[in-house]
This record gives C-alpha cells, structure tokens and sequence, in this order.
C-alpha cells in the first residue's frame, strides 16, 4: 500500500456496522463515500442523515456520502472498507474488482466463513485477487456492537493484518477518544474468533431461552472458548489472540449482550421457536446461523474436538431437541480441561 496518508475511503455495505464505521471515518473529517444496496437507505442516508432501517434514531455526519455504485465507492479510494456478510462476501468482491486496483488497502470487518469452500474471507480475497492484495489487505474484529460505537461508548477493537507499520497507520487512522484499537498480525485467529463467537453465542442464547442459569452461560462461554482456540491453533493461529479482544473479548460480548442478534437467535430456538420462522422476522443477518455450517464442516476436516459447535449445527440443521443438547454435553465422557 502507498504510503501517502489515506483520506480517501470507501465503506462498502450500510447496514449497522458499516453504517457506523463510515461515519466514524467521516467524523474524523476523511473523505467517506459508503455504497448502499437499498435505494430507501439511500435516500434516508441522502436526504434526511439517517439510516432508519438499521441504525433509527442515530443522526448521521453531514460529511457522509451515500454512493449506489461501486465505481463511485471505490475508484479514487485509498482504502476500501468491507462489511457485507459473508455469504455476499465472494460476489460483491467479483463485482468491486474492475474498480479495485493493487496498493489500494482493503479492510474486512465482515465475521463469518463461507459455507462451501470453509474459506475466511482473507482466503477469499487472496482467491479473487491478484497476490499483491494480500499486502493491504486487514482484518477488523473484536467486542463491538455498532449501536454503542455510534453514540461514543467506549470500545476497544483489533485490527489484523501481516506489515505492522501498515497496521500502525490503520491503527491511527480509526482511533478516536471512545474506539480504541489495537494491532495484530494473526489473521488467521482474529477471522476465526470474530466468525466462531457467533455459534457459541447461539449456544449461549439457547441456553438462557431454556431457562437455564447463569453457571451455564459461564460453562458455556468458557468450553466455547475451549473449542475455538483448539481449531485455531490447528490452522496456525496464535493462542494468545484468543486471549484478547477478538477472542474471549468478542465472545463474552456476544454471549451477554442484549444486542447480539446470534444470541437473540438462541434465546428463540431455546423457547421453541423454529429457524425459518425466527429468520423470517430479521432485517439484518446472524451470521452464526450460516457460520455454523462451515465450524462443524471446518472441524471435521481439521479432527478438532468441538462439540458445543456440533450441538448447535445438530438444533439449527438436524432439528435436535436443545434440551438433549445440553444432556449430551454434560454427560460426554470426562476428560482434563487443560491440554498440552
């Protein structure tokens, strides 16, 4: 990546999260372009400086400008910011490449892995791209519900990417008073912790629509952790990023939060509501619905042990009693908690 200072960018998809990162961005007085899918968030973003669909009752920076193509999003970019969700992820990458060109940086905030090829999005960039990509290509994860950045609560979040002096300029770049971030080289386990946390979350949400306490929550987010650093580190991750802010950072958030959409999901099923018919009542995507296929396939494939992931897959897919779930986990034969 050029290593002129950025204060061109492109945010790429206006729902919650991208919504509120562009106009953190354009706050801070960058030029921020932010391509909207949906002409009435278009128009409410353009006219009005809201995005009543996902983020009501939050005004937007006049600074902020909707854009409806990608050539508009992305031609005169330093940096282009993406968060669409992940089963969109691959085709809006195919659709941005004529505009996208090598030493422009490209950020993923999105958290999930694709269902067919068990690819995190890094791996489908470096698919769809030419290799020189890879250089200014960074990954945005960690405890961070949009709702709470976009009014200034505190927040600290980690950015991944493989130069640490290009990570120090992003670093810089996003920073305000109230988000915080810190920098990372592990790609690997920073994607992977932003994807899993989701289908623990679910587990976690069942749990308490079962009416279960808060020694389960515990239980659960603690094995959960468990399972996620066990695959991570069979694909190469550090250990220790599943120690901060991505890992049992984001996992915590996304298992207690109220605003958790996967841990609404779980609520639901533990109270005997159906998948389709809990889908059907969203406007926006939890992505550890669709992540729960790709973590049980990517655990069988790696022979890692995760079986809360495999409950999950087995209610959400397998129409397994969530009850029974919980018997199986908790008689499941006895073993060490920790492993060399």
């Amino acid at each position: 990546m050029s290593k002129t200072e950025i204060t061109k960018i492109g945010v790429i998809g206006a729902g919650t999260w991208g919504t509120t990162l562009a106009n953190l961005l354009a706050e801070k007085g960058l030029s921020t372009d932010l391509w909207v899918r949906e002409e009435e968030v278009y128009t409410q973003i353009r006219e009005e400086r809201i995005n009543k669909m996902f983020l009501p009752g939050r005004p937007l920076v006049s600074s902020l400008s909707p854009v409806k193509t990608f050539e508009e999003a992305i031609c005169d970019k330093e940096l282009v910011v993406i968060v669409v969700p992940s089963h969109v992820f691959r085709e809006m990458l195919q659709n941005m490449r004529p505009y996208l060109r090598p030493g422009m940086g490209l950020i993923s905030a999105t958290k999930g892995i694709e269902n067919n090829s068990l690819k995190m999005m890094s791996q489908v960039v470096e698919e769809v791209l030419p290799k020189e990509y890879m250089d200014s290509l960074a990954c945005l994860a960690g405890p961070s519900f949009a709702k709470e950045v976009i009014i200034k609560q505190p927040t600290a979040v980690t950015i991944a990417c493989r130069d640490h002096s290009y990570g120090e300029r992003l670093q810089r770049l996003f920073s305000t008073q109230s988000f915080r971030v810190y920098v990372s080289n592990d790609l690997v386990g920073v994607q992977l912790c932003g994807a899993l946390k989701n289908v623990i979350a679910i587990a976690a949400g069942a749990a308490d629509g079962l009416g279960f306490g808060l020694n389960v929550r515990a239980a659960l987010i603690t094995r959960g952790l468990a399972e996620i650093t066990r695959l991570g580190v069979a694909m190469g991750a550090n250990p220790m990023t599943f120690a901060g802010l991505s890992g049992v950072g984001d996992l915590v958030l996304t298992c207690t939060g109220d605003l958790s959409r996967n841990r609404t999901v779980g609520l639901k099923i533990g109270q005997g509501i159906g998948l389709e018919e809990i889908t059907k009542g969203m406007n926006m995507v939890a992505e550890g619905i669709k992540t729960s296929i790709s973590a049980y396939e990517l655990a069988r494939k790696m022979n890692v042990d995760m079986p809360i992931t495999n409950q999950v897959y087995e209610v959400l897919y397998r129409g397994k009693d969530p009850r029974s779930a919980v018997k199986e986990l908790m008689t499941r034969g006895l073993k060490r908690e920790l492993e060399n």
